[in-house]
């Protein structure tokens, strides 16, 4: 049944974004944030779809300490799931993404009019210093930037590989950083169909205030975003088992 739900799930995740893509055309000619209302109807429709077909719920935690205003929110990436999951949960929201997918046909040209940050990641420090420069532009209108400070998708469990980037943008732009761990790739795998039952969990944690040494900083971002998803993978797994079901690809 896992396995028939998951293929029926992913059928109409694809079917629905890519109805939702022709129909936000129109955006194209809108103010931006047309589409960044376009990309969370998406989010929930795709939330919806995953409970419905999968019993796959979600549960966020912590979303009280979250400020108002510009803000970072350096969040752990584990799979596709976070990229539309938290569009909801903020008026503003922007990503940094790598630049490859703006070349995606209609779904590139949308990451454009919505504002979203393109990284060469080839680029090494230049790619740093466009990215610092256009994040510093954005805040100051008032938006939400999310960053996934391992620069991809990482397995639930596996090591991490924080890459110092988030301490820079931490520096120049100068507000607080929300870190944010969570258990989705218990869930939603990388690299797999599979879609299991069961509630993910993300947790919004306590904020770090601008202004510490960009070192201090990482090393404390890293420290509680770890510590925080290793607890929530733990209690994942304690749940997946008790249903009989595998956690591990």
């Amino acid at each position: 049944m896992v396995i028939a739900r998951s293929i029926l799930f992913n059928i109409l995740f694809y079917l629905n974004l890519v109805v939702l893509l022709i129909l936000a055309i129109p955006t194209l000619l809108l103010p931006s944030q047309a589409i960044i209302e376009m990309a969370k109807l998406w989010g929930r429709i795709s939330l919806w779809l995953l409970r419905v077909v999968c019993g796959t719920r979600y549960e966020f935690r912590g979303l009280d300490r979250t400020p108002s205003g510009p803000l970072i929110i350096a969040a752990k990436h584990q799979s596709t799931w976070e990229t539309f999951a938290l569009l909801s949960l903020f008026k503003h929201p922007i990503f940094i993404i790598k630049r490859e997918l703006t070349w995606i046909p209609l779904f590139g040209w949308f990451t454009i009019k919505g504002k979203m940050i393109a990284v060469d990641r080839g680029s090494g420090s230049q790619a740093l210093t466009a990215m610092t420069t256009r994040a510093r532009e954005v805040i100051r209108g008032g938006r939400q930037l999310f960053i996934f400070p391992e620069g991809t998708r990482r397995p639930a469990g596996a090591e991490p590989r924080y890459k110092f980037g988030v301490a820079h943008l931490y520096d120049v732009i100068g507000v607080p950083c929300v870190p944010v761990a969570l258990n989705s790739g218990l869930f939603w795998r990388r690299r797999s169909f599979i879609r299991l039952p069961g509630t993910i969990v993300v947790e919004f944690l306590e904020p770090i205030p601008p202004g510490l040494d960009k070192q201090v900083f990482f090393e404390r971002l890293q420290n509680d975003i770890e510590t925080a998803t290793a607890r929530l993978v733990a209690e994942g797994e304690a749940k997946l088992k008790r249903e009989g079901l595998r956690a591990d690809p």
